[in-house]
């Protein structure tokens, strides 16, 4: 089969597209005829040896990245019944990777069968980015009564909290570089869209807000100065809730006398946070269930950025360079 291989961390340029050996699925695991792979920010950081001490633990080279993927099962291994032959699933690896390539193998435990009529694709993309957002809502618990700023909204998960925010009422702010993003977040429905790229976008959210429904929630998946300005949005009582940090090095950091200070709270749900937010595996399970579920009935959509997977350097280089709008996934 076709595959993806890292042989030495660094660049994106060190993703080597070749042929490998067919997966065989082990007792308990099927294998699946890839047909989506998602790209995470993460895959980035692993790929260039960079990710230190993060939840994940590097791979062991040489290695397949990729941990989403969706597609058919066309193998079973022992112990597995013969009802997941054929059938259209999507599985998250969890820390095993090998999602780059034509055909991956996984635990039968981590499929989900793909709803009808969502694509592969799509279904890819609530895997994983689904999944986030689904527990960044539940932490956030937005009503009517919020103003929610959005950074990276035009991003996978960033589209989908716009999404959401406007389905329940809120008043909705979303932040994205440049003006061809600013321009999808305007079609999303956000009530104000700005360019965080500019110097005094923080300003112009004031402006537009007229001081009249000052921000409640901030949702920053970008961390940095971005970060920083958006949380001085905030009214006291509000809360900002940290999903990523593709502006930097880790989550803005705010001492607690600070936060104090801005009458704010600061939560980080992603790692550790995600697991106390599910429980169990179980109940990751159920979150990932309802972000398909959520897809398949149209109540979020997600954006999806595809490339070619023997393109998956330049997907790498793209995303690292925040070229991109919505979830990264690569088709083989």
């Amino acid at each position: 089969m076709r595959a993806v291989m890292l042989y030495e961390f660094g660049p994106a340029e060190n993703l080597r597209y070749e042929e490998v050996p067919d997966p065989v699925p082990g007792p308990g695991q099927v294998r699946v005829a890839v047909e989506a792979a998602g790209v995470h920010l993460v895959d980035t950081l692993l790929r260039a040896g960079g990710y230190g001490n993060g939840p994940i633990p590097a791979p062991r080279l040489p290695t397949i990245p990729g941990r989403e993927i969706a597609g058919t099962v066309d193998a079973l291994g022992a112990d597995v019944g013969p009802q997941w032959f054929g059938r259209r699933v999507v599985a998250h690896l969890g820390m095993a990777p090998g999602g780059y390539a034509a055909s991956a193998v996984t635990e039968v435990e981590r499929l989900h069968e793909v709803p009808a009529g969502l694509g592969f694709a799509e279904a890819v993309a609530m895997i994983g980015t689904g999944r986030t957002t689904i527990a960044v809502l539940r932490q956030a618990a937005l009503t009517a009564a919020d103003t929610a700023v959005v950074l990276a909204a035009a991003g996978g998960i960033g589209s989908l909290l716009v999404q959401q925010a406007r389905a329940v009422g809120a008043t909705v702010v979303g932040a994205a570089g440049g003006p061809d993003k600013t321009a999808r977040v305007r079609d999303l429905g956000a009530d104000v869209a700005v360019d965080y790229a500019r110097p005094d976008w923080a300003g112009e959210v004031r402006r537009a807000l007229g001081g009249e429904r000052p921000a409640t929630v901030v949702f920053d998946g970008v961390g940095g100065t971005a970060g920083r300005a958006a949380v001085g949005l905030l009214a006291p009582g509000g809360r900002h809730l940290v999903y990523g940090w593709a502006g930097g090095p880790g989550p803005v950091p705010f001492a607690q006398s600070e936060l104090a200070a801005l009458g704010v709270t600061s939560t980080v749900v992603v790692g550790p946070a995600m697991q106390k937010i599910t429980g169990t595996p179980e109940g990751l399970r159920a979150v990932e269930a309802e972000a398909l579920a959520a897809a398949a009935e149209g109540r979020l959509v997600p954006a999806v950025h595809p490339f070619p997977l023997a393109d998956a350097a330049r997907a790498h280089a793209a995303l690292e360079s925040r070229a991109t709008m919505g979830k990264v996934v690569l088709i083989p």
